[in-house]
């Protein structure tokens, strides 16, 4: 067993890491590891160590590893223009929709694909300043991703409203004229004050055969990278659910009665599991948002101690 167990470990290093991003690798295990961890509830106890927490420990410590690759918390430079409309971002990637108007007073971005991760990104906040000092704040402004951006000539497209937040006072209309600004940017933890992490039952979910959700109100400077959810009178019996699309998460297999969730975020230099042991009633309906009882404030660390940048430090 332990052979087989390290020829998977070396292959999913060697052959799959090699072939694609760190993110999609990261989203593949992360699929792995809630399949794992939903099978190791049902081993009787005297099997469990045996048979699957190897795998389980070993998938978990690749799938943190390969989450935190990138060294978010550096420093980058690039070019950021902006949407004339936020309704564009509304309607973005994420799946957001309306309500993503009403975060971070309408700040929004849409990111690159690296930094959008097939939807694990979404939520992410990053602070972005220009750097024309005629005209920009040594400040700037934090948005909130809630798009991929598809123009390969930027890491950011950005509403209006968070392009004009980088300039000085009084000089928002004169920053707009730039239509394109030199800038740079790091990832930085989100908070929400007084508000916790939010579950959104969507619109396409078909009780009882299907049901599909979106967290909100995501603080910290993590990802979610696995979600399981159970019925609250049965914590043995959890069922994984896949990414669909943006912040989406799905499953077909859908638990009778009031629902509980656990999730996996990066955070540190490994991981963490949060469990939300009461969010959805039995009686859940469609649309509406349910209160998770708590909220993400860890840090995910990369391990690009070298990058650190001290000298961005905004001047009071």
């Amino acid at each position: 067993m332990n052979k087989i167990i390290c020829k998977v470990c070396l292959f999913l290093i060697s052959d799959l890491y090699s072939t694609i991003s760190s993110h999609v690798f990261s989203l593949y295990l992360a699929s792995s590891v809630s399949f794992l961890s939903q099978q190791y509830s049902y081993i009787p106890q005297r099997k469990k160590k045996k048979k699957n927490m190897p795998i389980l420990l070993c998938l978990i410590f690749l799938l943190f590893s390969s989450a935190t690759a990138d060294c978010e918390h550096c420093v980058h430079q690039t070019k950021v223009s902006f949407f004339s409309k936020a309704e564009a971002l509304q309607s973005g990637a994420c799946g957001y929709g309306s309500l993503a108007i009403g975060f971070n007073g309408g700040r929004l971005a849409a990111a690159t694909a690296t930094l959008y991760k097939e939807g694990a990104g979404c939520g992410a906040c990053f602070q972005i300043r220009c750097k024309d000092t005629a005209f920009c704040s040594k400040e700037g402004t934090t948005v909130i991703v809630t798009d991929r951006n598809t123009d390969n000539k930027t890491d950011f497209v950005v509403s209006s409203r968070a392009f004009m937040a980088m300039a000085k006072k009084g000089m928002d209309q004169n920053i707009l004229k730039l239509g394109i600004a030199n800038v740079e940017y790091k990832r930085v933890p989100c908070e929400y004050k007084n508000k916790n992490l939010a579950i959104r039952v969507e619109e396409s979910s078909q009780k009882p055969h299907y049901l599909a959700i979106k967290f909100l109100y995501q603080g910290g400077k993590t990802e979610i990278v696995a979600v399981d959810v159970a019925a609250q009178a049965d914590s043995s019996n959890w069922t994984f659910m896949s990414r669909s699309h943006g912040a989406i998460w799905e499953t077909s297999r859908v638990p009778t009665g009031a629902l509980q969730f656990r999730f996996a975020v990066t955070a540190g230099y490994d991981g963490k599991w949060y469990w939300a042991k009461g969010v959805l009633p039995a009686d859940w309906k469609n649309g509406v948002i349910y209160d998770s009882g708590l909220q993400i404030t860890d840090v995910a660390e990369d391990g690009c101690s070298s990058c650190h940048d001290k000298s961005w430090i905004p001047d009071s």
